[in-house]
């Protein structure tokens, strides 16, 4: 066999091997522990002294992801018409694991697009807003909705205006024990 006659086979052999290494390039970054010294995108407030669940969005060309001391602040930034690069991986903590409200974990990420949210229940974020809150179960999240009020959805079925709408200062939310 020539050398030129090689040339087909090895180009197709190339061929799945580059094709897997672009699947491997394009797995999304794992989520990064929540640290003390995390702050918030939005307010740039330490993230560790408010409860509540929290969010992680990775960037395209980005070191490090955003941070957002409220769920509701994430859904806002991926509801918005701004963005600062593509958006590679989106987590949220799993609070049907959390230790408590007051302690949502440091490391119970799960991703967002999996997660079951609660929205317009009568709880209040880390920031003071109503929470839209994430769980990995449906049934924790139902049971969390039957306790709280507001129903299940999915991150795609979030309505704008739950994260981007008014906040009405004066109701009265309630702390989840």
């Amino acid at each position: 066999m020539t050398r030129l006659a090689l040339l087909p086979l090895l180009a197709a052999l190339a061929l799945p091997l580059a094709a897997c290494q672009e699947e491997e390039a394009k797995l999304p970054p794992v989520p990064v522990e929540l640290t003390e010294v995390a702050l918030s995108y939005f307010c740039q407030m330490n993230i560790a002294e408010h409860g509540g669940p929290k969010g992680q969005i990775h960037l395209e060309g980005f070191p490090a992801p955003l941070f957002f001391a409220q769920v509701r602040d994430l859904v806002a930034y991926l509801k918005g018409p701004e963005r600062d690069a593509d958006i590679t991986a989106i987590y949220v903590s799993d609070m049907g694991v959390a230790p408590s409200w007051a302690e949502p974990g440091t490391d119970n990420w799960i991703a967002a697009t999996d997660a079951f949210f609660v929205i317009d229940s009568n709880v209040a974020g880390g920031m003071g807003a109503p929470e839209i809150v994430p769980f990995a179960s449906t049934a924790d999240a139902e049971k969390f909705a039957a306790r709280y009020g507001g129903f299940v959805t999915s991150l795609a079925d979030i309505p704008a205006e739950t994260a981007l709408g008014p906040v009405d200062l004066d109701q009265q939310l309630e702390t989840p024990s």
